[in-house]
């Protein structure tokens, strides 16, 4: 207990005697910490002074969506035309309900293919015999570009050009082929050529 009470008071002495220190140096000595420190706070102060003000300046402006205004109920695709924006509807139609601006429209350079004739698809506006993608894909393209894709040929087909209204089934004898008749009939539709029997 006794020794406690020493130990408590040997600390008290001694900042007692730091406090005295402080207050009792020449004007250099105290003045510098004290200077420093309210340099220090005027320093940060500024900083945060600064940053406070090009938030409330500059980052509203970064905030603010690129884009027009999204028209209540209209989708962004409805109300802007995207023809040519490599971006699905469905992307550029949810930036528009996240963002409430319909995002300007994005070129890139100039859609290679024929422009989409409004209500034709693609396959019915161009005649893509041979070309190895299905009707779904070439019309998906022509959906979202607004371009018909140019036909891709890459080689001849193999096979018989296909007549005109006439299935490959009905215009070959497959007899013996393992593919069913709608598959072989398919490929005619999709390349334009009845492929060589299989046996």
């Amino acid at each position: 207990m006794r020794v406690r009470k020493i130990s408590m008071l040997a600390v008290a002495g001694v900042a007692l005697g730091l406090s005295l220190t402080a207050c009792g140096g020449s004007g250099s000595d105290s003045a510098s910490p004290s200077s420093t420190a309210s340099s220090t706070a005027t320093s940060t102060a500024q900083p945060g002074s600064s940053a406070s003000a090009s938030s409330s300046g500059q980052g509203a402006t970064r905030t603010t969506p690129a884009g027009t205004a999204k028209k209540s109920g209209v989708s962004c695709t409805n109300q802007i035309d995207y023809a040519g924006d490599p971006r699905s509807n469905a992307e550029i139609n949810s930036i528009g309900e996240q963002t409430g601006h319909c995002p300007a429209p994005e070129k890139g350079g100039k859609s290679s293919g024929t422009p989409k004739k409004s209500g034709v698809s693609c396959t019915n506006q161009i005649d893509y015999a041979g070309d190895p993608r299905s009707n779904a894909e070439i019309n998906s393209i022509g959906e979202q570009t607004g371009h018909c894709p140019a036909p891709e040929k890459g080689g001849k087909p193999a096979g018989t050009p296909r007549k005109p209204g006439v299935s490959c089934t009905d215009q070959i004898d497959y007899a013996g082929d393992p593919r069913s008749n709608a598959e072989i009939n398919s490929i005619g539709e999709d390349t334009g050529y009845c492929p060589p029997v299989q046996h």
